[in-house]
């Protein structure tokens, strides 16, 4: 397939765009639906985004606090409560999650918490688990593997 083979799907509502400036029969001729005169009629006319006219700008007039540590170790997180989904005896591995859409992506690593309960013995490799999530699954008869 190459480019000028492209076209709408069948029954798809696909119009041309108005053509403007294209005389006064068209119904936007002369200023092209501009109106007449000031910034916005000009070329490469118009404001800037979050330009406010003058008046002290919305993005100055809130106060700033705080920042974002761009060193900080970002985790997927994921409940015991899901693990229920896998069979006896799986070793569950990021990789799986994510290959089951249990997480969509691995970040920085992934994180086991505790919320719910778990009914079946599983191996579980992850980076980081929550105290109550590693005291639940030792207790269905699993095991827990930091990576």
């Amino acid at each position: 397939m190459k480019l000028h083979d492209l076209k709408p799907s069948e029954g798809a509502k696909s119009r041309s765009p108005k053509r403007v400036g294209r005389g006064y029969g068209s119904g936007l001729g002369k200023t092209s639906g501009k109106g007449h005169k000031g910034q916005k009629a000009r070329s490469g006319g118009g404001v800037r985004p979050g330009f406010e006219g003058g008046q002290m700008p919305l993005y100055r007039r809130l106060p700033k606090r705080g920042f974002t540590n761009i060193f900080a170790t970002k985790y997927s997180i994921i409940n015991i409560v899901d693990l229920n989904r896998f069979d006896e005896n799986t070793v569950i591995t990021p990789e799986l999650l994510l290959e089951e859409g249990l997480i969509k992506k691995l970040n920085d690593g992934v994180k086991i918490l505790g919320d719910g309960d778990l009914d079946k013995k599983l191996t579980v490799k992850a980076h980081k688990f929550s105290k109550s999530a590693a005291k639940k699954i030792e207790a269905a008869g699993g095991k827990v593997e930091v990576i």
